[in-house]
C-alpha cells in the first residue's frame, strides 16, 4: 500500500496550527464538562442511573443526551476523560470536516440504538464516544493512505487496542452494547466518509498530471470549518 505524504507546505502552515489549538481547545472543553458535571452530581448526591439510558422506557429517553455525560465514579471518569481528550483533538484536527457529521452520530445515535436494543439495564458513561473515535480514526487512517493519518491510526492501535474486547459481553456491569454500536458507526461512517478531509499530498517534480486523479476528494482546503483560523474559539 502506497502511503502519501502530505504537502509541507500544507501541514506547517499557520492554518494547521491553528486548527490544532482549536481541536485540543474543543477537545479539552468536553472533558471539563465531563469533569464539571460529576463534580456537580457527587456535590449533590445525586446518583447517575436517573440520567441514564432506560432502554424501551419513555422516562429513559432523555438518556440519550445526558447518559454520556455522567459517570459512576472518578476512576470511570479518568477513563474516558483521558481517551477522550486525544481522540477528540485528533479527530477534530485530523478530519475537521467528518468530525462535524461523526460526533454528533456516534453521541446520538449510539443512544438511540442503546435505547431501542439495549438490555434492561441503566447506560450511561463517556465510552461509547471512545470506542466511536477509535474505530473511525483507526480505519479512516488506513483508507485515506495519508501518513499522518496511518501513524496516528496506529499510536491509538498501540494505545487503545485492548478497548475491542469491550464490544463483548464478557463483564458485568460494562454496556458492551455502547461499545459495540459506537464502534460499529464509525467503522461505517470511515467508510463513507473516506473522501472527506484529504490533505494535499507531497508531489514531486517526476510525476505525472495523470496521477492527480488518483483518490481525489474534498480536501481539508475545500471548504470552511474547523481548519478556519479566523472562527472564533468560544
Amino acid at each position: 500500500m502506497q502511503v502519501h505524504i502530505p504537502d509541507p507546505e500544507y501541514t506547517d502552515s499557520a492554518q494547521t496550527l491553528a486548527r490544532f489549538r482549536l481541536a485540543a481547545k474543543i477537545a479539552l472543553g468536553f472533558v471539563a464538562v465531563l469533569c464539571l458535571t460529576y463534580l456537580m452530581t457527587t456535590g449533590l448526591g445525586q446518583e447517575p442511573e436517573p440520567f441514564g439510558i432506560h432502554p424501551r422506557l419513555l422516562s429513559g429517553l432523555p438518556g440519550i443526551i445526558y447518559a454520556p455525560l455522567v459517570h459512576n465514579d472518578f476512576a470511570h471518569l479518568i477513563a474516558n476523560a483521558g481517551p477522550l481528550l486525544v481522540l477528540g483533538t485528533a479527530m477534530m484536527f485530523l478530519y475537521p470536516l467528518s468530525a462535524l457529521r461523526v460526533l454528533p452520530a456516534v453521541y446520538f445515535g449510539t443512544g438511540v440504538v442503546v435505547w431501542l436494543f439495549g438490555r434492561d439495564s441503566v447506560h450511561f458513561g463517556a465510552s461509547g464516544l471512545v470506542y466511536g473515535l477509535v474505530s473511525y480514526i483507526f480505519l479512516a487512517g488506513v483508507l485515506r493512505r495519508d501518513r499522518r493519518a496511518v501513524a496516528t491510526s496506529l499510536v491509538v492501535c498501540f494505545m487503545y487496542g485492548s478497548l475491542v474486547w469491550g464490544v463483548l459481553p464478557t463483564r458485568s456491569g460494562v454496556s458492551w452494547e455502547t461499545h459495540l454500536t459506537a464502534a460499529l458507526i464509525g467503522v461505517v461512517l470511515a467508510i463513507a466518509l473516506r473522501r472527506l478531509d484529504v490533505p494535499p499530498r507531497k508531489r514531486y517534480a517526476w510525476e505525472g498530471k495523470a496521477d492527480d486523479d488518483e483518490g481525489d476528494g474534498e480536501d481539508l482546503r475545500s471548504r470552511p470549518g474547523l481548519d478556519d483560523p479566523d472562527r472564533p474559539s468560544a
